[in-house]
């Protein structure tokens, strides 16, 4: 493994270890509407401190129905997202798998729900996932490719996990040097690759809009030594995360494949 996965990595482990408050449910940086996008969404006021991080997902989603299939959030993370798509999105079942069993601990205690049937966190690896072929109609992988040693070797076991006709729903960056390996990894995954969009411009709109209470949440929440890493973990303004996406150094894009029918 890389210095670069095995630091991502190490950073998520850290953060799930910790910091154990319920309160913090999404790690992603966020989607900002433009003027032409639908419109916000109308949220419930338990998830409203997490709208832009619920604007990702449902960015990444793209439209795609999940009423009654089976979905898998890979890098579930704190479990927001799978507890948000559960919720909102009527599926009949989600998993989330998430690397860090800290992390997966966490969403046991604190995102499950006996009013929320279906949903469950698992703990394994993207490259190498404890499910039989063909167990689930989408796989959702939001902010979380980054960190894997092989993207093919991920991209394999999503077309093994997914049923003929299932949805690969991705969201994530990369140095924008390293674009164009991202996108032949997908055009050579089996998958077909049906949309992507670069949508920088709205998680840097994100990025701004968020910077008060992402460091008013380190701050209140980690020591103080833990601080100046944290604030380039959340691409707070004035970072080296945020301004490489700011200059156009690092691309955020989504993606929607789909698995072959024959």
């Amino acid at each position: 493994m890389s210095t670069r996965h095995l630091g991502w990595r190490t950073a998520y482990e850290v953060l799930a270890l910790r910091v154990t408050r319920p309160e913090w449910a999404f790690m992603n940086y966020g989607y900002a509407p433009s003027v032409d996008d639908a419109g916000d969404l109308d949220l419930p006021t338990a998830d409203e401190p997490d709208r832009l991080c619920i604007n990702l997902y449902e960015r990444t989603i793209g439209g795609v129905s999940l009423q009654d299939r089976d979905v898998l959030e890979v890098g579930s993370g704190r479990g927001g997202g799978s507890s948000y798509v559960a919720r909102h999105h009527r599926p009949r079942s989600v998993v989330g798998l998430d690397f860090s069993a800290a992390a997966v601990r966490l969403c046991r205690r604190h995102r499950t729900d006996p009013g929320v049937p279906g949903l469950r966190y698992e703990h394994g690896d993207a490259q190498a996932m404890p499910f039989p072929d063909g167990s689930f109609d989408a796989v959702l992988n939001v902010e979380s490719s980054h960190c894997y040693p092989s993207v093919p070797a991920f991209l394999a076991e999503v077309r093994r996990v997914l049923r003929p006709g299932g949805v690969l729903l991705l969201a994530d960056f990369r140095p924008t040097d390293a674009v164009p390996r991202l996108m032949a990894e997908l055009q050579g995954s089996g998958l077909v690759l049906q949309d992507t969009d670069d949508i920088t411009a709205h998680v840097v709109a994100a990025l701004r809009r968020d910077d008060t209470r992402k460091r008013a949440l380190i701050g209140a929440w980690l020591p103080r030594l833990a601080h100046p890493l944290m604030r380039r973990f959340a691409a707070l303004e004035g970072s080296r995360g945020f301004a490489a996406f700011d200059s156009g150094r690092t691309t955020y894009l989504t993606a929607r494949l789909l698995a072959p029918t024959d």
